[in-house]
């Protein structure tokens, strides 16, 4: 089953990786363009290089900002906890893993995805249920990421988070409601949980954690979204961990 990705960063990473690409979609006349190295990327790898007009690449991606360019792929490859796991163990590290309770917007679960990467996480999980998939739309807003850092997708993520403790794992959910970030400690097995962007974190997987994490307000409003709350504790949990 084939799926696409567009966009020129989200489609050079994906060479680079050695993604499955079927074929790469180009829009006519562009050969003289920024899209040249891609273009001889995919020659090297010896990748269909096809020429279309604007209004096909338009309808492929949905009417998203594919700058010219769309490929053909093979459908995105989930890894699993175990992988993510043992991946991190393999490296002599302590996993450092990001929980996704049902984020519903691929653009929310792009930026996410982009900030584990940059913020080195060992792997990403979402629901198979209630949540956007990696999608062309992931991929685009992840800029690329989602080709490196791994994605899990689990029947039930409270149960997932009852595992990842039996591996030693210490869960924190963000919410406004818990203690501040900074009183919590990130420098171990750690698992990282973010809420839905309407109804935040489910009352059984808040339960199933170990702490709650609040992000300090001093403004008028007292939310963030969704991808900024988790790339905050992200980055709290890289600042202990350096």
């Amino acid at each position: 089953m084939e799926d696409i990705i567009f966009g020129r960063g989200p489609v050079a990473e994906a060479l680079k990786s050695d993604r499955g690409i079927e074929k790469l979609l180009i829009k006519s006349g562009a050969y003289t363009s920024s899209l040249v190295p891609i273009i001889d990327m995919a020659k090297k790898k010896r990748i269909i290089v096809q020429q279309t007009d604007t209004a096909k690449l338009d309808k492929l991606a949905e009417g998203g900002n594919h700058q010219g360019v769309v490929a053909l792929v093979s459908e995105y490859e989930y890894a699993t906890v175990e992988d993510i796991v043992k991946n991190a163990e393999s490296k002599g590290k302590s996993p450092y893993i990001v929980i996704c309770d049902g984020i519903t917007d691929p653009h929310n679960l792009g930026a996410i995805i982009r900030t584990a990467n940059c913020v080195g996480a060992d792997g990403v999980i979402i629901p198979k249920r209630g949540s956007a998939g990696v999608n062309a739309v992931v991929m685009k807003t992840s800029a690329g990421a989602a080709e490196y850092t791994p994605v899990a997708k689990v029947t039930n993520i409270a149960a997932a988070i009852t595992e990842l403790q039996k591996r030693g794992l210490w869960i924190t959910a963000a919410d406004m409601d818990g203690q501040s970030m900074y009183d919590i400690d990130f420098k171990g097995a750690i698992g990282i949980v973010v809420g839905s962007e309407g109804s935040g974190i489910s009352r059984l997987v808040r339960e199933k954690c170990d702490f709650i994490a609040s992000v300090p307000m001093r403004g008028d409003i007292n939310s963030l979204n969704a991808s900024v709350a988790a790339a905050v504790l992200m980055y709290e949990a890289l600042r202990q961990r350096m």
